[in-house]
């Protein structure tokens, strides 16, 4: 899922697809060949300080600030010299694609979730002694292409519930919606007080507008492959019920089928409190409160999805760090990359970027244990799921896309929809 600054950010990463996050998992990923094009066994690391040169290529906004959080590393590593590149989003992947097929790539590099298998035979392979331990499990899991862990995650991505607390407290509500039921009530209630047009706004079309059903859909229990990743799982039973309950708040008029889907709408609307529910990502926090002026803050608060028949999951998105096979250092970028796991520098990367720490403990500190509205994001990324990792995902999302919105238009039902994306899923294969 690309990150950006849209609304709906890669998890460059959407997706996180974010297995269920209860609990952490370890590293322990076997260096060996394997599905993805397999790969070399990647360096052992030990603990001595990083030496000589390292180019890593950073993507947009962190790209840009990356170097301000390299020099820490330089400075704790007097032999090891860092050069950060910044590319634009719009331009990543196609030079990923020509770095690889060259073999001219840096040593290291940010690199979006949803991309991993895109790039998998061009990249080295985790080494087993590099601790995950204290990362999030699906934000792990979105690095991971057939039997190789290729990516360490570095920041995350998974979206909550945002909601005006001034206008639910008009509508008789004082907290947020526990299930998808009071999801609706609430939603309801709110579009019944003066000023108020659609009681959530949802993403109705374009793009991600697959991505930003599946929360949905793993709450209920849908998978989009079966358990060996051999087959695409789309037109289940768990599925039709999340899609039905979403394209019915389009079609009752909750939710606004029309909405502008260009970038800052959505929040320029809740602001407004001309629709004062929708789901989003963290870095929306900062930009409602810049939109809706000073006594925005007090106005609006987060929550935790409400729960499907089956919990309440996310996707997983964000970005993670890769390192190249044909890198020339592989054992200082893996040390950098380590270094970069740590709570500590999670927690420093938040304060330059507010992107969220895929570290469990960076979340002990201050600046994000005491913000009250990201309190529903850390209870999320215990729940979140990764989208598959095959090279195919692009191209089954974007025919979702055209679906989904036919699907909210009511030019298909939800049985013809789903059956057709099926059809384009299966016609695409799993990429190997």
């Amino acid at each position: 899922m690309r990150r950006g600054k849209s609304r709906v950010k890669a998890l460059a990463g959407v997706v996180i697809s974010l297995a269920t996050l209860i609990g952490f998992a370890g590293c322990g990923r076997s260096t060996s060949g394997s599905a993805a094009g397999g790969g070399e066994s990647s360096v052992a690391i030990d603990d001595k300080p990083a030496k000589g040169e390292l180019n890593l290529w950073g993507i947009g906004n962190e790209g840009e600030k990356l170097p301000e959080l390299i020099r820490d590393f330089e400075k704790e590593n007097p032999d090891v010299h860092v050069k950060v590149t910044s590319i634009p989003w719009t331009s990543a992947h196609d030079k990923f694609q020509t770095a690889i097929a060259a073999g001219t790539g840096p040593d290291l590099a940010q690199l979006g979730s949803t991309w991993m298998a895109d790039f998998a035979n061009g990249l080295a392979t985790v080494p087993n002694n590099l601790d995950m331990s204290d990362l999030a499990k699906g934000a792990i899991e979105s690095g991971k292409v057939g039997d190789r862990q290729v990516g360490v995650p570095w920041y995350v991505e998974t979206r909550v519930i945002y909601y005006r607390t001034d206008i639910a407290k008009k509508a008789g509500w004082d907290h947020a919606p526990s299930n998808w039921e009071e999801l609706r009530s609430m939603a309801k209630d709110m579009q019944k007080q003066d000023g108020v047009k659609y009681g959530i706004w949802l993403v109705p079309s374009g793009q991600d507008s697959f991505l930003a059903s599946l929360p949905f859909a793993f709450s209920q229990g849908a998978e989009l492959t079966n358990a060996d990743g051999s087959k695409w799982t789309i037109d289940t039973p768990e599925m039709k019920k999340a899609i039905t309950f979403t394209s019915g708040l389009f079609k009752d008029k909750i939710a606004d089928v029309n909405a502008d889907v260009s970038p800052g709408a959505d929040m320029a609307a809740f602001a407004a409190g001309t629709t004062p529910m929708k789901l989003d990502g963290p870095t929306s926090i900062g930009q409602i409160e810049q939109i809706g002026g000073p006594e925005m803050k007090s106005k609006f608060t987060t929550a935790p999805l409400p729960k499907g028949e089956k919990g309440n999951i996310s996707f997983s998105g964000g970005c993670g760090m890769i390192v190249f096979k044909t890198s020339k250092n592989k054992e200082a970028a893996w040390k950098l990359i380590r270094w970069l796991s740590k709570p500590e520098v999670q927690a420093k990367w938040y304060k330059i970027s507010t992107d969220l720490p895929a570290s469990q403990k960076a979340w002990n500190d201050p600046i994000l244990k005491d913000d009250d509205k990201l309190a529903a994001f850390s209870t999320q990324l215990k729940s979140m799921k990764a989208t598959p990792s095959v090279t195919t995902w692009q191209q089954v999302g974007s025919a979702g896309d055209k679906i989904i919105e036919q699907i909210n238009r009511g030019a298909v039902s939800v049985d013809e929809g789903l059956s057709k994306l099926q059809t384009e899923a299966d016609a695409a294969g799993m990429g190997k």
